[in-house]
């Protein structure tokens, strides 16, 4: 089997699953762009979260917990209440822990080219932790991440450790981040949108793709273009400057059998 036929395969065993996230559908803020991507025949997505302010109940540390859904106080997608974080800490148990978590999604790209588009679009929309993992079998996956995340322990052995006033500035601060992550989101999918319109017309104007056949590597050169400029203003570029997320691409190699 040829890699186009392999990728179509995957892609249609991914699409055809069930959504076995807690929710059980895509968060309706990335449902337009999860869509769009997948309409792409060079890209599927294989998780999402739009992000969302959460009160688990356990260790600060308790992935198991996370990971098996016991002790979920709370979940939102939206800006948060204080009084509804008070009312969900009452049924703590354990040490209870507000949580942040931005955006993230997962894309398999056919051709490592691809990905590298999408990682470009990324880091210039302020998802700066994002990096691409390449797998043996040929499984080619852009993660689209930061890390402006909040995790503060809130109570101990269901006893509150902290203030009202305290639970009301950190939820101040989790609302802020999550409008910075809504915008972050807009911004990628305008880019990303932008992005793609330039390769096709590249691909269908051989001597343009030859002309521009470094702009990945040289992302100052890229920068200047008016086209790109259109997604990257000059405000949305000091508010990247204040980001402290590393740069780069990540590529790891999985074991064989990925």
């Amino acid at each position: 089997m040829d890699r186009s036929a392999e990728f179509r395969k995957w892609k249609v065993q991914c699409l055809s699953k069930a959504d076995l996230s807690r929710k059980g559908s895509v968060d309706e803020d990335v449902v337009e762009l999860v869509q769009f991507l997948n309409t792409r025949d060079q890209f599927f997505t294989t998780s999402s979260c739009a992000g969302r302010i959460l009160l688990l109940d356990g260790g600060i540390n308790d992935f198991e917990v996370q990971k098996q859904n016991r002790g979920w106080l709370l979940v939102t997608h939206k800006p948060c209440e204080k009084d509804d974080v008070i009312v969900a800490l009452k049924k703590a148990n354990g040490d209870a822990t507000l949580k942040f978590e931005p955006f993230v999604l997962h894309v398999q790209c056919q051709q490592l080219q691809d990905a590298q588009i999408l990682h470009s679009v990324a880091i210039d929309s302020g998802f700066r932790n994002s990096g691409i993992t390449v797998g043996k079998r040929g499984k080619t996956i852009l993660a689209v991440r930061s890390t402006h995340g909040l995790e503060v322990p809130l109570s101990h052995k269901g006893k509150l450790m902290v203030t009202e006033e305290y639970i009301d500035f950190l939820l101040n601060v989790a609302n802020q981040k999550m409008e910075e992550n809504k915008k972050r989101i807009e911004r990628f999918y305008n880019c990303l949108q932008h992005a793609l319109e330039r390769e096709t017309m590249t691909n269908l104007h051989p001597k343009i793709k030859e002309k521009n056949n470094s702009s990945y590597t040289h992302k100052k050169q890229k920068k200047t273009e008016k086209a790109h400029a259109q997604c990257i203003t000059k405000e949305n570029d000091k508010e990247l400057e204040n980001d402290d997320d590393d740069l780069g691409i990540n590529i790891t190699i999985f074991p064989e059998g990925y």
